[in-house]
């Protein structure tokens, strides 16, 4: 990796870059992601990177950046880089600094975006920035690839390339994508999750029909009362465990330290009976907890009420939209009969649950000569940490590139302090990345990414 250290000159540019993406509001809605695309565009261009600029519409692009192999080794299909450019939106008077602002106190920079995910957009960028000055042979292209609207599904982003023209990604074998590499402490040992896997998406929305009439006659059964009663139900129930393999491997993975003792509470917790009992006893921490609970079962969130009529009237038909994600190895139907047991009994025949989108959880195999060019990179980084397969609850564009037979890895690497609560700023208030952990990113990446495109 001596080779990959940084320039105090290319870390400048690293932390011009990340502030510049952050100060170019790209909340989605609306997204708008255009200046921040262009930008990106300009950056691979000085570095004689041929780019293609391409969308559904003007105001949403996407950016596919070539770093070509030496024509006279290039044995192997390409590698992407892959980021989104688009953020949630975030309440400036919740936060320290302005979300907008790329503002740096000596420790971490702030903003929205700053770890979800223009920190790796800047990084990768620096990354190929570091490589191409280098001047290495490689033998296969590196694309770096900036896409639009995937916070709000994909469809103008990842989805839209993939549909409309793959051709830009060349039939790529491996991506590089959020979300995984980054440090977490536990019990005095340091892990590095790499994502091979991610939870399945069922977004629905539930209709309970009721009896209509004038709202100053209240009765308990109407559409609204009972889709209240609907939602607490499903806000205050557990549905079953769903002990993958993917999630088995997780579990073991943050037990090896404790040895065989350890690999048996993963046994113990993976048991589909035992294991809801259990978690709670072994894993205090509520946010730790719910994380790895959100992987061993499918989940469902009531999200947003859907308006109604007016406010004297008491409407027919009440609606709510569910957020439901899929644990590995279970679907849309699976989820939706484990809502049925749920429901039937409260509401009767008195009701609909209608799929408004849905896509398959995704698993990509360990045994990959990438997968072990990272394992190998993170323990030569830091000696003595745990490099651990992990799943995600959430989705990325990881499950759009997969259409295209690729191998997707969540590896983002961040070096990080024990005190800060990580998870907790994907989406959260007073996001922010750590300086000095975003540079040795940048170094780890780049030094796995030399050694693996030149072999």
């Amino acid at each position: 990796m001596d080779g990959c250290r940084l320039s105090a000159e290319e870390r400048d540019e690293a932390l011009a870059l990340l502030q510049d993406l952050i100060r170019i509001d790209t909340s989605n809605p609306p997204g708008e992601e255009g200046a921040s695309i262009q930008l990106l565009e300009q950056r691979c261009q000085a570095f004689g990177l041929a780019t293609e600029v391409v969308g559904a519409i003007p105001e949403r692009p996407n950016l596919v950046a070539t770093f070509p192999a030496d024509p006279d080794r290039c044995t192997d299909r390409p590698l992407v880089l892959s980021c989104h450019v688009d953020t949630v939106p975030a309440d400036p008077d919740r936060w320290t600094y302005s979300p907008w602002s790329g503002h740096y106190d000596g420790n971490y920079v702030w903003g929205r975006g700053a770890i979800d995910m223009k920190g790796f957009a800047a990084m990768a960028f620096a990354v190929v920035a570091k490589l191409k000055r280098l001047d290495i042979p490689l033998r296969r292209d590196l694309l770096f690839v900036a896409v639009s609207d995937e916070e709000a599904g994909t469809r103008l982003g990842s989805r839209w390339l993939v549909d409309e023209r793959p051709d830009l990604l060349r039939n790529p074998e491996y991506v590089i994508n959020e979300v995984g590499g980054f440090t977490t402490h536990r019990e005095g040992n340091r892990f590095y999750p790499v994502q091979v896997a991610e939870k399945g998406v069922a977004w629905l929305r539930l209709a309970v029909c009721g009896e209509s009439g004038h709202s100053s006659l209240p009765g308990t059964d109407s559409a609204v009362a009972r889709l209240g009663r609907a939602v607490n139900r499903i806000t205050h129930t557990r549905l079953p465990w769903h002990p993958s393999p993917e999630a088995q491997r997780l579990l073991e993975g943050f037990a090896a330290p404790r040895g065989y003792v350890g690999r048996q509470i993963a046994s113990l917790i993976s048991h589909p009976r035992i294991g809801p009992h259990l978690l709670p006893r072994m894993v205090r921490e509520p946010s730790r907890r719910a994380s790895l609970e959100a992987i061993l079962r499918n989940t469902a969130t009531p999200t947003s009420l859907c308006e109604g009529g007016n406010i004297n009237m008491l409407p027919g038909v009440a609606l709510v939209d569910i957020d439901g994600r899929l644990a590995p190895g279970q679907t849309t139907d699976d989820l939706i009969a484990e809502l049925d047991a749920i429901l039937f009994p409260l509401l009767g025949k008195d009701y609909a649950l209608t799929v408004l989108h849905d896509s398959a959880p995704i698993s990509f195999p360990l045994d990959t000569p990438l997968y072990r060019e990272i394992e190998e990179t993170i323990l030569a980084a830091d000696p003595g940490s745990y490099v651990v397969p992990s799943v995600i609850p959430g989705f990325t564009d990881s499950h759009n590139y997969a259409r295209l037979g690729a191998v997707c890895y969540g590896f983002y690497p961040l070096r990080l302090p024990e005190d800060l609560d990580f998870t907790s700023l994907f989406h959260g208030e007073n996001e922010r990345i750590p300086l000095d952990g975003f540079y040795w990113g940048i170094e780890v990446l780049a030094g796995m990414l030399e050694r693996f495109l030149t072999r």
